[in-house]
Parts: C-alpha cells; sequence; structure tokens
C-alpha cells in the first residue's frame, strides 16, 4: 500500500511541471503583448535613462503620454521630476493635463490635484495652491491637504490661521511649534506698540511650551520697551531656567539694561559667571568686549586665555590672538598678525549656525530653519561647538 502511494506521487510531478510550464508560456505572451502595446518612444526613454542622458529620456516620454492617454502613472513621475527640477510651469502642465483626462478614477483625480497643489506652492503661487488644497478638505487627502495649508500660511506669516489648523493636525505640529506661531504674533504687536494684545499673546505662547525662550526674550523687549528695566532683566534671568544655552541670544540685552541702571559692574558680574557655568563662543564675545572696555586690554587677554584653556576651539584661539595683538611689541606683530589671517582663513566656516534637522547653515541666527521649515532646530551655538558636543 505504501509502496503504491509512493508511486501516485511520483506521477504527479510531470503533472505540476507541465502545469507550471503552461502557466509561464501564459504569462510571457501577456507580457510580449503588453509590450507591443507601448509606443517606441517608451523604450526610448529607457535607453535614454540607462545612457544617463535625463533630457532626452523626458522628451521621449512625453511623446509616449501625448500618444498613450491612459498612462496615468508616467504622467504622475513626469510632473513630480519636473518639479523637483524646479520646472514649475511644466509640472502644472502635466497635472492639469491629468485632470483632463477622460474617465479618469477619483483617487487619481484627487491626486493630481494634490500634486497641482504642491507646483503651485513651489512656484510661489500661495493664492492657487490654498484654493486648490481647501478643495481637497473632506477628501481622502485631507489630511495632506491641511498640512500644505500650514506650510502655506506660515510662508505667508498669516498665523492666525496657522494656529487654527496646527491645532487639527497634532502630529504634524506640536506645541512648540503653536508657541512659535503666537510669538510670531506678539513679536508684530510690540513693533506696532500695542503692548496689551502682545502680552496676551505670550501669555498663550508659554502655557503651550512653558520652555519657548523666544516668549520670554520677547516679554523682557516688551517689559524695556515699557521702561521696566528691573522686570526685564528677570524675565531674561529666568532663561537660565528654560534653557541656558539661550543665554547667549539675551546676552546684549542684559549689557544695555545694566548700562542704563548705572549698573555695569553687577552686569558684568552676571555675564561672567554665565560665560563660567555655560561656555558659548557668542557669550565671550559680549563678556570680553565688556572687560576691554571697562578693564583693558590685559584684563581682556587674560580672560579669553582662561577660557581657550578651559575650551580650546579656533575660533577662541581667533580671539585670543585679537586680545593679544595690542599688548605685542612692533616686532612680533606682524607675525601674530599672520597667524590671526591663517586662523580666520579656517573659522569662517566654523562660525555659523547650523540646523540640527537638515544641516542648513548661516551666519545668523533662525527661529526657523529656512531650509527645512523646522522651528527651534538652530541651537544658538556655533558650528565648531556643535561638533565638539557630538
Amino acid at each position: 500500500m505504501n509502496e503504491l502511494f509512493e508511486y501516485w506521487q511520483l506521477l504527479l510531478v510531470p503533472l505540476f511541471f507541465a502545469l507550471g510550464w503552461m502557466a509561464a508560456r501564459v504569462d510571457m505572451r501577456q507580457v510580449v503583448h503588453e509590450s507591443r502595446t507601448l509606443p517606441r518612444s517608451y523604450f526610448k526613454g529607457l535607453n535614454f535613462l540607462l545612457n544617463e542622458q535625463p533630457d532626452k529620456a523626458i522628451d521621449s516620454f512625453l511623446e509616449v503620454a501625448k500618444v498613450d492617454s491612459q498612462t496615468v502613472e508616467l504622467h504622475f513621475a513626469l510632473g513630480n521630476l519636473f518639479r523637483r527640477r524646479g520646472e514649475t510651469e511644466r509640472a502644472i502642465r502635466m497635472h492639469q493635463n491629468l485632470l483632463e483626462l477622460p474617465e479618469i478614477e477619483d483617487k487619481h483625480r484627487l491626486l493630481a490635484l494634490t500634486e497641482l497643489g504642491q507646483d503651485f506652492l513651489k512656484a510661489g503661487l500661495l493664492d492657487r495652491a490654498e484654493e486648490i488644497f481647501n478643495k481637497l478638505i473632506g477628501t481622502p487627502r485631507e489630511s495632506d491637504a491641511k498640512a500644505s495649508l500650514l506650510e502655506i500660511y506660515q510662508v505667508g506669516k498669516e498665523w492666525q490661521k496657522a494656529i487654527d489648523i496646527a491645532r487639527e493636525l497634532p502630529d504634524v505640529a506640536s506645541h512648540r511649534d503653536i508657541a512659535e506661531y503666537y510669538c510670531e504674533l506678539a513679536a508684530g504687536e510690540i513693533m506696532r506698540s500695542r503692548s496689551d494684545s502682545a502680552r496676551q499673546y505670550l501669555d498663550v505662547a508659554m502655557q503651550e511650551n512653558r520652555k519657548c525662550v523666544r516668549a520670554s526674550m520677547l516679554l523682557g523687549d516688551l517689559l524695556a520697551q515699557e521702561g521696566d528695566l528691573e522686570a526685564a532683566i528677570k524675565v531674561w534671568q529666568g532663561i537660565e531656567q528654560q534653557d541656558p544655552a539661550y543665554l547667549s541670544l539675551v546676552a546684549q540685552r542684559l549689557v544695555e539694561t545694566y548700562r542704563k541702571l548705572d549698573r555695569r559692574a553687577e552686569g558684568i558680574a552676571l555675564l561672567g559667571g554665565y560665560l563660567e557655568h555655560y561656555p558659548s563662543l557668542d557669550l565671550l564675545d559680549v563678556v570680553y568686549q565688556l572687560v576691554l572696555e571697562g578693564e583693558g586690554n590685559e584684563a581682556a587677554y587674560r580672560l579669553v586665555r582662561a577660557e581657550l584653556q578651559r575650551n580650546p576651539t579656533l575660533l577662541g584661539l581667533e580671539k585670543l590672538i585679537s586680545a593679544r595683538l595690542p599688548l605685542s611689541s612692533p616686532e612680533v606683530r606682524p607675525d601674530l598678525d599672520l597667524a590671526k589671517t591663517i586662523v580666520q582663513g579656517y573659522t569662517r566656516r566654523l562660525s555659523r549656525y547650523r540646523c540640527n534637522n537638515c544641516g542648513f547653515k548661516a551666519r545668523q541666527f533662525y527661529w526657523r530653519c529656512p531650509a527645512c521649515g523646522g522651528w527651534e532646530t538652530n541651537p544658538p551655538r556655533r558650528s565648531e561647538e556643535f561638533d565638539q558636543s557630538l
């Protein structure tokens, strides 16, 4: 009985082989049939891509799109490629052509609208982009549309609209981001000398994010503008509890306020303590200038030398050479000038702020990265300090 069962199994092997061969023949015929229905331009385009000739490949694929209106995926691919290359006009035409295709499926129509909105956004046509994305509210593409509307409102500085839609997108916009929107509103009110509404916006910003350093900075600015210098100093000092890395951003404000109160020595002592506990090249610049003005070149030189010994950096070395120059003899000064010039050649690229998110570098500090749009992604530290902390 067992032998009979084994022979039966052996008979199944050629049967399965034959069935597999027949299925493969059918599949191959289908592939050959489909390939014959594709225009020659399609294969020309593939050949250009393989030979690294993208411009000629695009022209060939455009011919395919004109001949066969059913090549929806090819339309999308070309439109996205044009947008990435910065050819927004061609991307817009490609996605508009998609919307004009007869009997286009709903999912493709909604995707084409989404892509068209992105084209308008990339081209800076914010009104037209906003109109497109508003049409997508209430559709399966709603979440993407709202995220794009948030970007539009941020670019257009329509902060109240940004706040309203950000509250609907907790996975996209954090409490930190919303606090920054309120800070933008408050900054505008401070510029217009509307202190009451500015203070209201700052209160809400702090409710959204208790560690919002920018809200504390703006509140200090507001108090100083109103003449309450003591209160302004207290608010700025509170930044130490929020994030001491940002103390360098208010150092000059503290200096000027202590000068107005005729308490310059107290200001120097405060900032010197900050420098000792929270080393910063920007903070060193402020304290160095204070000591230089108040105590002279020798004291300023000792300050920089001590700081360089604690935190050796090329930017600190450049500052040390600058501090040493006035104290040097005429014979040594040319050599120090040469050394300073050489060091400056290296420090130019190290003296920039850098985004933690995308690596964008800038000479000035930004609350929102100009490249990736992230809020508070630029630490108030120079690139050299950033690299040393990794």
